[in-house]
């Protein structure tokens, strides 16, 4: 019983390691020094649990129900009575190597090379429905809405910003006629659709809380994706949008 407890502890100071990183973004060899391990122990713990992590942590609705095509299917059909809310956002990462990837990456709005992720909610913001995650960052929104959109029933409506004005079923902003201005009534339809949108903006701060997610993403490019979604399924365990399993991973020998 005893081994068992031990076990447990040392799961739980290996899964605390790893929310440490995604959080505070340190290094591995401070890291190690805080939880009494080697810098090369830290980072195998880190990259043992990610993925780990993201298995136990589905990062959508979509995501934790996809395996089961019934309740794929009556949840896509549910989701057509709300209007979802839909946005995007950039990350810097750390220059690629590769000329073509250099050009496929670099983003001319931040002057950098970016990812770009697209997070779709439910209208108040009480789950994330869908997350797409390292796009290229120059990758237009509404092309990447465009890409993913067979994912929804097609009558499924959505809510968004300029960036997806002349698309199909979204409820966009008015958008300022040129050399005119927008009656009194047109601003505050744009007013009443920006406090709606306002949740979008909510759920991508509880996600970019993680320092990982804020700075210059510094870690293996490959890694991104799973990055990201690991850490939406933490926010959506924050959120109560779902219920942690009991079952952990147990570590690797050797």
């Amino acid at each position: 019983m005893e081994g068992v407890e031990n076990q447990n502890y040392l799961y739980k100071e290996q899964i605390i390691l790893t929310l440490v990183y995604l959080r505070h973004l340190t290094t591995f060899q401070l890291l190690g020094i805080q939880f009494g391990v080697s810098e090369s122990t830290a980072n195998d713990t880190f990259n043992y649990w990610l993925p780990n992590l993201g298995e136990l942590l589905p990062s959508s609705l979509l995501g934790q129900i996809k395996k089961n095509a019934s309740d794929y299917e009556q949840v896509i059909e549910m989701l057509t009575e709300y209007e979802l809310i839909v946005d995007s956002y950039e990350q810097v990462r750390e220059r690629p190597r590769d000329n073509k990837e250099q050009k496929k990456y670099f983003s001319g709005k931040k002057s950098n090379h970016t990812f770009k992720s697209q997070i779709i909610i439910l209208p108040n913001g009480s789950d994330i429905v869908d997350i797409v995650a390292g796009e290229p960052g120059p990758k237009s929104d509404i092309t990447i809405f465009r890409e993913y959109r067979s994912e929804f029933d097609p009558k499924q409506r959505f809510k968004g910003d300029k960036a997806y004005v002349g698309e199909d079923l979204i409820t966009t902003p008015i958008k300022k006629p040129k050399n005119r201005e927008l009656t009194t009534e047109q601003k505050e339809q744009n007013k009443v659709l920006s406090a709606k949108r306002i949740f979008v903006e909510h759920r991508i701060r509880s996600v970019k809380i993680f320092r990982v997610v804020q700075d210059r993403f510094r870690l293996n490019a490959k890694k991104y994706q799973q990055v990201i979604l690991t850490i939406c399924g933490l926010v959506r365990l924050r959120i109560g949008a779902l219920i942690l399993p009991v079952e952990m991973y147990p570590m690797p020998s050797g």
